[in-house]
């Protein structure tokens, strides 16, 4: 067995490792990216977590579920009349792996397409070797690498709930949540994050009976508190049911499905039966296999990787990006790093504005958010001021039968700059990318307000929010 040498090699496929990979490539740099995902016939699928079990399949089964809700609700008002609407869960399933394997697929080209070596397999660290450090590489062959730079980009692993493990049949995490085989009748999420909010959106349009569970006392205490309050009040509109100020105790399984006994808010006891359950109650960092602790890779107590602002783990020439550090789990932050840390390599000045991170939940209504929160600037005791714009204002939301929500602008009081933006509502993934431009020029709210947006386009919406900061609004 012979040992290949590069300049780089990247320890994990997913958003934060492939972009890094290709970044380090395009630079000029020898670069291997170990992964070892697996589709269902054994080979290669990397793209991590994002692409397999997270952010690209659920997208994918949002769609359908919102085309079929659309077809049983409001077809009728277009003109639309339907007779046996029915869903065929498998075949919808089938699309969903359909999309993800493109994807697949997709980073298998770019991967030859930049002269990136890929290795199919577990990635660990042997030792520090001359010149770097010795990578083994598990998978159907056994390969050793050596690395003048390791970029580690392993990810995240689901949290279980103690002493209900995941069986991805009864008690599901992302994955199995993906995967449920037909509609079930009673579904319970714990846990109102992104994940639980995304996945029980699905289920709930195909007609499971849906209730969310959350330990904390409020709804979506990242979002601005206006946004989480708009948001909640129609998903509760939509049918889901929360239930708030929980606090979990035992969770049984048997034939029928599962029992979840917990105390409410008013301290009294309830059993929950349901027959599928999903525990979304946040992820943690993968580190299993890695064996850091051949070179002394250091953990903090969390289990993710410490680094510095530039991503430098306490070894020389190791870097860490994504889920398995600090900072925000979204698969762009993971871009963002694994750029910015293949430039560095390069001898370049790489840069990531944690600042200007776009947030986005895939619900309907779409929720997204950039910057500050009005509670966070209240709490720093930064003067501001506050603008906002309601979608059932707009003509084109009107035309696309989408009213619910608004955008909301914070700037600063006494400069204008802004300090964050806010949307619930139609299409905010979209639309906060012109915010997230703005905040990364420095722009000042009045920019936004004097530029021209093209009529009737639901970005207006932004624009009259600019304007509502200053209170002259047009069009409300």
């Amino acid at each position: 067995m012979s040992t290949k040498q590069f300049d780089v090699v990247v320890v994990g496929g997913g958003p934060g490792g492939y972009i890094a990979a290709i970044r380090a490539a395009q630079l000029g740099l020898n670069t291997a990216c170990i992964d070892e995902w697996k589709n269902d016939k054994g080979g290669a699928a990397p793209g991590g977590t994002c692409t397999n079990v997270g952010c690209i399949p659920s997208k994918a089964l949002l769609q359908s579920s919102e085309h079929y809700e659309h077809a049983a609700k409001h077809f009728g008002e277009h003109g639309i009349g339907l007779k046996d609407l029915s869903i065929d869960v498998k075949k919808m399933l089938a699309r969903k792996d359909a999309v993800v394997k493109q994807n697949n697929d997709g980073i298998l080209y770019l991967f030859k397409k930049n002269k990136v070596s890929f290795f199919h397999g577990r990635g660990s660290f042997v030792k520090a070797a001359e010149g770097g450090y010795e990578i083994a590489v598990a998978g159907a062959t056994s390969e050793t690498l050596t690395a003048k730079h390791v970029i580690v980009a392993t990810g995240s692993n689901p949290r279980q709930l103690p002493g209900a493990p995941f069986d991805e049949e009864k008690i599901l995490s992302n994955d199995g949540a993906l995967r449920i085989p037909a509609v079930p009748q009673r579904l319970g999420v714990v846990g109102s994050g992104v994940i639980g909010l995304e996945m029980g959106s699905v289920w709930r349009r195909l007609g499971a009976e849906v209730t969310i569970l959350e330990a904390l006392p409020g709804f979506l205490g990242a979002a601005d508190e206006q946004v989480a309050k708009e948001a909640q009040k129609a998903f509760v509109k939509q049918g889901l049911k929360f239930e708030f100020g929980v606090k979990i105790g035992e969770v049984r399984t048997d034939k029928k499905g599962v029992t979840v006994a917990y105390t409410n808010a008013k301290g009294e006891a309830v059993a929950l039966a349901v027959d599928k359950l999903i525990v979304s109650i946040g992820r943690v960092p993968n580190t299993v296999g890695l064996n850091p602790e051949a070179v002394g890779l250091k953990l903090d107590e969390r289990g993710a990787i410490v680094v510095d602002d530039e991503c430098r783990t306490n070894l020389p020439n190791v870097w860490a990006v994504g889920d398995v550090v600090r900072g925000p789990m979204l698969a762009h932050k993971a871009e963002e790093e694994g750029v910015a840390v293949a430039e560095r390599i390069a001898g370049q000045h790489g840069h990531v504005n944690f600042n200007t991170i776009p947030w986005v939940i895939y619900t309907s209504p779409e929720i997204a958010w950039v910057g500050q929160t009005e509670q966070q600037l209240k709490a720093s005791g930064r003067a501001y001021k506050a603008g906002s714009f309601p979608f059932m204002a707009n003509g084109r939301a009107r035309a696309l039968g989408d009213t619910t929500g608004f955008v909301k602008f914070l700037a600063d009081a006494a400069t204008d700059e802004i300090l964050g933006v806010h949307i619930v509502g139609p299409f905010a993934s979209e639309l906060i990318a012109e915010a997230v431009v703005a905040m990364e020029f420095k722009a000042s709210a009045e920019d936004i307000a004097r530029i021209c947006h093209a009529h009737p386009s639901l970005s207006e919406v932004t624009k009259e929010a600019a304007l509502a900061v200053d209170k002259r609004s047009l069009n409300f």
